[in-house]
């Protein structure tokens, strides 16, 4: 039970990627914050927060489901006010929630582009702004974000350059964080999947089931999550990490347990070459 009494506060963790983390957590004794907005279910994505607390629950972790749109500052600050009083502190935030627009200039409205940047940019920010003054006060402390290596190939951003700021902006917010926050030895990294993963996005809003199937499983971020989560806080920091890569490191080169289809011929995701 590695985690064991630690506290991970994860954004967007009703569905997908972050739950699948917050169970790998939960597995390992953590106590696990769900922030995110889901209260009703919504039959093309499925979960709520509470739902999703009933699972943390049954993988042997302690839930706490705190309903939260990190756009808002103040739901921001009352929620890690709330999870670092239940709890008794905050040793982990995973800034997993993002929004999504694979559109070009003249096919992003002003609405969506402006969505895309309050949650991925200016919510992770000030989500991990509140979270600090805990994670200071933690025995190993970690930020870890959902965003990719920054590849400055000019194919990256042609097709959707408002999504790529955004994601890109993560993950320099990940760097600029290892620097600032070493001497309080919080780590601070990002991770990203070298192939697509089977979520709520991709098959609603990418590729639909024929991408799902050539798609990876939520499990193998998971995976590699708890090896980043794990290693010293005042050595592991600064890293924009790729799934594969964390999982070789630690001996593992069978990936194939991970394929939605067993044998299928795997897409690879953005931003990776």
């Amino acid at each position: 039970m590695l985690f064991a009494n630690k506290t991970a506060l994860i954004t967007g963790a009703t569905r997908g990627i972050g739950k699948a983390i917050a169970l790998k957590l939960a597995a390992e004794g953590a106590n696990i914050v769900i922030a995110a907005k889901s209260v009703e279910e919504n039959p093309k994505l499925g979960g709520t927060i509470y739902s999703a607390a009933a699972e943390i629950e049954a993988a042997g972790g302690k839930a706490l489901a705190l309903q939260c749109d990190i756009r808002f500052e103040e739901q921001v600050q009352a929620v890690v006010q709330k999870a670092g009083e239940h709890f008794g502190g905050i040793d982990i935030l995973v800034n997993n929630a993002s929004a999504i627009s694979l559109t070009s200039t003249e096919d992003t409205e002003p609405k969506r582009f402006d969505l895309m940047h309050s949650i991925n940019v200016r919510g992770t920010f000030f989500m991990t702004r509140a979270c600090i003054p805990w994670l200071k006060k933690a025995e190993n402390p970690h930020i870890l974000t959902l965003s990719p290596p920054l590849n400055m190939a000019p194919k990256w951003f042609e097709k959707h350059v408002a999504y790529t700021l955004t994601k890109y902006n993560m993950s320099m917010m990940s760097i600029g964080w290892s620097a600032e926050l070493a001497k309080y030895r919080i780590a601070a990294n990002s991770l990203w999947p070298r192939t697509t993963i089977d979520t709520a996005a991709v098959r609603n809003l990418l590729g639909g089931t024929a991408l799902a199937n050539m798609s990876r499983t939520p499990a193998i971020l998971a995976d590699a999550a708890f090896f980043i989560l794990k290693r010293n806080s005042g050595e592991c920091t600064g890293n924009l990490f790729i799934d594969e890569e964390v999982l070789a490191r630690e001996g593992i080169t069978d990936l194939s347990p991970y394929s939605v289809v067993p044998g299928a011929t795997l897409y690879r995701d953005l931003f990776v070459d």
